[in-house]
């Protein structure tokens, strides 16, 4: 297959399970709209103020370069200037359709560049997908639940009691998966006798290990945290880095031109095959079931929730995977952005905008029909916004939007806490 790898394989560096905040810079840059929520109607102007910081104070003669524009699209307005007194306040315009209108600004101080952005969402609860939904969607996905079915579970779960603490007991867990792969995760059981709700942790894209996720399950969880490339989650990190640089580099890409071969029709079953685990549990409370991750894992959160009726509640962090044709009708699409830079010479191209649509989150999310939580920010380049409000506004089920609008592709700890404050009061009821 022949696609711009690089934009893509940078991405896909960055998109990770890792939700820090950045850290503090010697030059900050702020940029932000000028509504206290960030949010306009079409056909409103917004305005973006700039402050150029150093030491909490404004950078005199500070020289920027600032571009104003649809996420990931060529900008519309570009320009060099000097604040005189650090500060400045920018038109960026309107947009005639629903979306979002980024500013970024550059500066290069001392012979290092910084950079910000601020982000403006035009009615967004209008955003509507580009994907369309094939008419064997649904009966592509039964037909392959009905072949895992068909696969033992074939559990085999080694203690770790190093890993493990007063409460909890964590294990490292080895399933028998979709497409002759095995399964590997982190499976952590309270240690008092009883029956309790059960918690599926999705990743975030790339090649790593896991821990225990002892936070949730020392409150009375079972969390199985899993990883989706088919290889033990507790070996050395030189060995995943070698993997994600080798045999891994740029999974999201393999077999895109076959819908049946496609990377992520296995790594989809498999959080099925996740959850026919959990509910086997003879610890498990028989009804109480979740789903959360972010970026990669807030897609196969949503994915799971459509496809596996057993799921009682979802939380998703920055949904990747979602609106991914967005691209080819002039604005951005989701991670891992496949048709970003795309060239219409590529002779495997209308294959792979065949396949690409039974994967897309969008059409996971018209399915879902239980309770949800969903965070996210503004400012995120990996997700961006639109592509997540594709995804989001076609959901009918009851749901829930936390938007901390200047995160981009992280978390603060704040939300973090809301998140699973939603997660515990939903299972623990």
């Amino acid at each position: 297959m022949r696609l711009l790898l690089f934009p893509l394989l940078l991405l896909f560096i960055i998109s990770t399970d890792n939700y820090a905040q950045p850290t503090e810079q010697l030059v900050r840059i702020e940029v932000a709209p000028d509504h206290a929520d960030w949010l306009y109607k079409t056909g409103e102007r917004a305005r973006f103020s700039v402050t150029v910081l150093r030491n909490n104070v404004p950078l005199k003669d500070a020289k920027i370069n600032y571009q104003i524009g649809l996420e990931k699209m060529k900008p519309s307005q570009t320009a060099d200037v000097t604040l005189t007194d650090g500060k400045i306040m920018l038109d960026g315009g309107t947009l005639k359709e629903a979306g979002f209108l980024r500013c970024a600004v550059t500066i290069e101080f001392e012979g290092k560049q910084y950079r910000n952005i601020g982000t403006a969402g035009f009615d967004v609860a209008a955003i509507q997908p580009t994907v369309t939904t094939p008419s064997d969607f649904d009966s592509f996905w039964a037909k392959a639940r009905t072949e895992l079915d068909k696969i033992p579970v074939d559990a085999k779960m080694t203690l770790l009691p190093e890993r493990s603490s007063a409460l909890t007991n964590v294990y490292h867990l080895n399933l028998q998966g979709y497409g002759n792969s095995r399964l590997y995760g982190i499976l952590c059981i309270p240690k008092k006798e009883g029956k309790y709700p059960a918690l599926l942790h999705v990743p975030g894209a790339g090649v790593r290990p896991y821990g225990p996720d002892l936070e949730m399950a020392d409150k009375g969880i079972i969390v199985l945290t899993v990883g989706i490339h088919g290889i033990p989650v507790i070996m050395e990190p030189g060995v995943y880095a070698d993997l994600a640089a080798g045999a891994l580099s740029g999974y999201p890409l393999f077999n895109a031109h076959n819908k049946d071969k496609y990377y992520y029709k296995r790594v989809y079953m498999n959080c099925i095959r996740a959850n026919d685990f959990l509910t086997g549990l003879p610890q498990f409370d028989g009804k109480n079931l979740a789903v959360t991750g972010g970026s990669q894992g807030g897609a196969l959160s949503i994915v799971t929730a459509g496809l596996d009726s057993r799921v009682q509640y979802l939380a998703a962090v920055h949904p990747a995977l979602s609106d991914l044709t967005g691209y080819l009708k002039g604005r951005a699409g989701g991670w891992p952005h496949l048709f970003y830079g795309y060239n219409l010479s590529f002779t495997d191209l209308s294959e792979i905008k065949e396949t690409i649509p039974y994967f897309d989150v969008v059409n996971f999310a018209k399915k879902v029909k239980i309770e949800g939580f969903y965070t996210w920010g503004f400012n995120d380049e990996v997700c961006p916004p639109t592509s997540m409000y594709a995804a989001y506004n076609v959901i009918s089920a009851p749901k829930s939007i936390a938007v901390f609008a200047e995160t981009g592709h992280w978390m603060f700890p704040e939300q973090r806490n809301k998140l699973n404050s939603w997660l515990v009061s939903k299972l623990r009821k």
